[in-house]
């Protein structure tokens, strides 16, 4: 078959035919066109199937997933596939993960408040949930102005337990999504957290009287990291790094502060429930955290 589709452009199917006939090679012109046109190889087949499936996959999860997580995914749901063959049926397909971009500074420092000192030290893996929250913001262009996001992560399992979206860089933005991280727990049926540390950085916000007079209120620590200094709160700088990389940057331009707070829903209970986050071995955040549960029973 090989030698015949090398050399019929020269000397075309019929006599090449005839002459291996000739010499003891008995294959006829129609048996030649019927192997052409017959049915796919397993291969082909399999090759079909998986790239529906990697396709969904990728497209489900904002296309920002790589080969190895789509792979990663793909062997959650319980279809075996090799990461080569994955790395393999995205090129075909003209499909890639997203790569991170630039970051921007929204800290303002208020040189005359008083700052709690820096409780963690860059140390962002404690032992259990609740142990520490890591907060800040970031903003979004939109064609109505620009539009803060605030979030609160537990850097136990980086999940996202408070947001919050709004027009003004002022403190009732953080303090509200303070509030839906107390709440969520609250829910999930932990009415107190003793030991909480709380850290940012110095933005003016973080170190209001109002937010720290919250933060008191819940028995939460506060903690802040230096001045300009984006180590001190890594974390934070990830998560939301990831946020603006994974949804706000692929899909502008926004128009409406309403238009970012809905995707910022969503992008946030996919990022809780589903996404596959690296440093928690491989498992999304809700996930890593209810492992965590069924060999300790959270505190009354």
């Amino acid at each position: 078959m090989k030698f015949i589709d090398g050399h019929k452009g020269r000397f075309g199917v019929a006599p090449i035919c005839r002459v291996l006939t000739e010499h003891g090679i008995t294959i006829a012109p129609s048996t030649y066109y019927d192997a052409k046109s017959g049915p796919s190889s397993k291969r082909a087949l399999r090759d079909d199937e998986l790239k529906i499936e990697i396709a969904r996959v990728h497209g489900e999860n904002y296309g920002v997933y790589g080969p190895r997580k789509v792979w990663l995914q793909l062997n959650r749901e319980g279809i075996e596939v090799a990461r080569c063959t994955v790395e393999r049926l995205m090129g075909s397909l003209g499909l890639q993960g997203i790569r991170r971009g630039k970051q921007w500074k929204t800290t303002i420092p208020d040189l005359t408040a008083e700052r709690s000192p820096d409780m963690v030290k860059r140390r962002f893996n404690p032992l259990h949930p609740n142990a520490l929250w890591v907060a800040d913001f970031t903003y979004v262009a939109t064609w109505a102005g620009v539009v803060y996001v605030a979030f609160v992560i537990d850097a136990y399992s980086r999940r996202i337990l408070g947001w919050r979206a709004a027009t003004g860089m002022r403190t009732q933005l953080v303090l509200d999504a303070l509030e839906q991280a107390v709440w969520v727990r609250r829910r999930d049926g932990v009415h107190s957290l003793p030991g909480l540390i709380h850290h940012t950085d110095a933005g003016s916000q973080y170190t209001s009287i109002a937010f720290t007079e919250r933060l008191a209120e819940a028995g939460v620590s506060p903690s802040t990291g230096t001045v300009g200094d984006a180590f001190d709160n890594a974390l934070a700088e990830t998560v939301i790094g990831l946020f603006k990389t994974e949804l706000i940057n692929p899909n502008r331009p926004w128009k409406t502060v309403d238009q970012v707070e809905i995707a910022t829903l969503h992008y946030v209970d996919w990022f809780n429930n589903s996404r596959l986050y690296e440093e928690n071995c491989d498992i999304p955040p809700v996930e890593l955290e209810q492992a965590y549960y069924r060999q300790h029973r959270p505190s009354a």
